[in-house]
């Protein structure tokens, strides 16, 4: 279960008053003719409403994360993804395609085992569930067969917050998984559509990633190193695929702690909109320490929400 302290404590006093507002006379009778086996019920009783009241209302936040291939939801949500489950929260990972297009020397079903291989083992890394779907690689289209796909997925995981690309992303599959994400994001709640898979009570907050206009940012100093060494198991993206279409492979080492330090000097600096965040939602002293972040803002779907109630889901943003 993940709630604080202190809300367990409010709910321990609700239930109290509760008690002593329509109870009050089986209360006092407890303490002046005092029954072990009664007053044993009554704490029992009181306990089971404690729980119950804080696993209503605190349940794990639940997110989801859709990239177009195998590596994107590590990039832009990797370190956030850490954060999140070391709170006792539950993230998720899709990628779209099998990720077979993606190589300078292979190809076709071979590499789409290799990369399905490469995500089961960062999502063991990361901590977080990992699912490839089966579409081929630089050959995404935002079907109706593929939005279901992505309805079903965000149903199944009854997720809170559900994040994919932008639609003005480079590639035509990252901009295409932006386009099948949005179309899902009032679907989630109809009943009619897909209805194999039970509809989502509530429509979940929807965010992009935050690039040149984020509205906030996630300080992920803490996790970074263990943010580099789960996206490290993508080998045949990070130190062939990448550096190949670069001009640089090269440059790769061949060392695990020399590769892991290569991976590591390509994070992007901190921008200054990116401070600015930082400097809104951590304050001035903890913002100008920082030097790696996950930046976020919010898309005109899903359910509408302000960045300040955003930010007290992400409750790892603290000042």
């Amino acid at each position: 279960m993940f709630y604080t302290f202190k809300t367990l404590l409010k709910n321990i006093i609700r239930v109290f008053l509760f008690s002593l507002k329509y109870g009050s006379k089986r209360i006092n009778l407890l303490i002046l003719k005092p029954d072990p086996m009664k007053k044993h019920l009554f704490l029992a009783l009181l306990l089971s409403c404690v729980i119950a009241a804080c696993t209503a209302q605190e349940a794990p936040l639940r997110i989801i994360v859709f990239g177009a291939h195998p590596d994107d939801c590590d990039e832009t949500f990797g370190g956030t993804a850490i954060l999140f489950e070391k709170l006792g929260c539950k993230v998720k990972f899709v990628s779209m395609t099998n990720g077979d297009a993606g190589h300078e020397s292979m190809g076709g079903g071979a590499l789409a085992k290799i990369r399905m291989k490469e995500a089961a083992e960062a999502g063991k890394r990361f901590g977080v569930e990992y699912d490839v779907l089966d579409n081929h690689d630089g050959e995404l289209m935002p079907t109706l067969e593929n939005r279901l796909k992505v309805i079903r997925e965000i149903r199944k995981f009854n997720a809170d917050i559900v994040i994919g690309p932008p639609p003005d992303d480079y590639h035509p599959d990252h901009r295409y998984t932006s386009i099948l994400v949005q179309d899902a994001s009032y679907m989630v709640i109809v009943p009619n559509v897909a209805p194999d898979t039970p509809p989502i009570k509530k429509n979940p907050v929807f965010l992009y990633p935050g690039f040149s206009t984020p509205e906030f940012a996630v300080d992920i100093d803490q996790v970074f190193d263990q943010k580099v060494y789960s996206m490290s198991a993508h080998e045949s993206q990070f130190f062939d695929w990448l550096p190949w279409t670069r001009g640089e492979l090269d440059k790769v080492p061949q060392g695990k702690e020399a590769r892991l330090k290569f991976l590591a000097d390509q994070a992007e600096p901190v921008s200054q909109a990116e401070r600015d965040c930082l400097v809104k939602f951590y304050g001035d002293e903890h913002a100008k320490k920082v030097v790696h972040v996950e930046s976020f803002r919010r898309t005109p779907y899903g359910r509408h929400v302000s960045v300040e109630e955003i930010v007290k889901l992400f409750q790892m943003i603290r000042k």
